[in-house]
């Protein structure tokens, strides 16, 4: 295999296990931001991210302007090239099985998987596929480790990368993955009472904060702020509705600055004051709006 890196530092010493018809590593590694590298393998490769969390670092094959993405694990070819950026500073553990090709077609036609095999494959969810390399992993690492464990675990590898549902990291477009949008969310209900900083968002998703912002602009149609703003405004809507605080007090809990804020801002979005709203409400119950986002419109905080 070909490599050359960059601001990537091995923490643990190689663990390694030869099988029949493939080699099973793992690497536990430091990477700095803007570190990562370019790989050529002469065999097929799957690589399986065991931390809680994929990494912050994109991948993309072919050629370095190819769409990056970030994957929980991937399969990449025999001969073709991939290259890896880091977003951020992070500690990663990955699982490496280096494949004979001749073998990998005869597991899978035994399994009865038909897949093409000239064509990476990238999957960003999935606790299945982790604790099959977390398993494998443990294997390869203790002494004496069971052959046949990890031979099974690798056949069932093997079927969770190729006869399960495929899924681009970044939705195919740049995008953020799921796992990433929905720690974006949690961390704005959870400071809903002030603003977050984009900072603060591409932290959370493990992204430098321009890369997120342009990702997280190709994901939803809108800026983080813009998003953020409705979130917001429909939060005080269900404070509003399912509540008797003052609308003073659910300005506040909302994030605006006052009761002022919160009015305008009420009013140019759903087209009437957050008192109006409130008394429509109660005058018709049973009919209390569910929470939702109109796409596309700019609110700035």
């Amino acid at each position: 295999m070909q490599a050359q890196t960059r601001a990537l530092r091995t923490l643990e010493p190689l663990a390694f296990r030869h099988l029949a018809g493939a080699v099973a590593d793992v690497w536990s590694v430091q990477g700095e931001r803007e570190g990562g590298g370019h790989y050529v393998s002469p065999d097929p490769r799957v690589v399986i991210f065991l931390d809680d969390a994929p990494p912050p670092i994109a991948f993309s094959t072919g050629t370095p302007e190819t769409s990056a993405r970030i994957a929980r694990a991937f399969y990449v070819p025999q001969h073709v090239p991939m290259w890896s950026r880091m977003q951020a500073a992070a500690r990663m553990t990955h699982l490496d099985f280096h494949l004979d090709a001749g073998v990998l077609q005869r597991r899978l036609a035994a399994g009865g998987v038909r897949a093409d095999l000239t064509r990476p494959r990238f999957l960003d969810s999935g606790a299945e596929i982790v604790t099959l390399g977390q398993l494998a992993a443990a294997e390869i690492r203790r002494p004496g480790g069971s052959p046949m464990l990890l031979d099974g675990l690798l056949t069932a590898t093997l079927a969770a990368v190729f006869a399960g549902p495929e899924t681009a990291a970044t939705g195919g477009t740049g995008g953020l993955a799921p796992w990433q949008m929905a720690a974006v969310e949690r961390l704005v209900r959870h400071h809903l009472a002030r603003p977050v900083t984009v900072a603060e968002m591409a932290a959370a998703a493990r992204l430098s904060e321009s890369w997120f912002a342009h990702a997280f602009r190709r994901h939803t149609g809108q800026t983080p702020q813009s998003w953020q703003a409705e979130l917001r405004l429909s939060a005080a809507r269900d404070l509003i509705a399912g509540s008797d605080l003052s609308l003073a007090v659910v300005a506040q809990a909302a994030g605006f600055a006052d009761q002022a804020h919160l009015s305008r801002r009420f009013r140019a979005r759903f087209g009437q004051t957050p008192s109006d709203w409130r008394r429509q409400q109660f005058s018709s119950p049973g009919q209390i709006p569910v929470a939702g986002f109109k796409t596309g419109t700019d609110f700035q905080s």
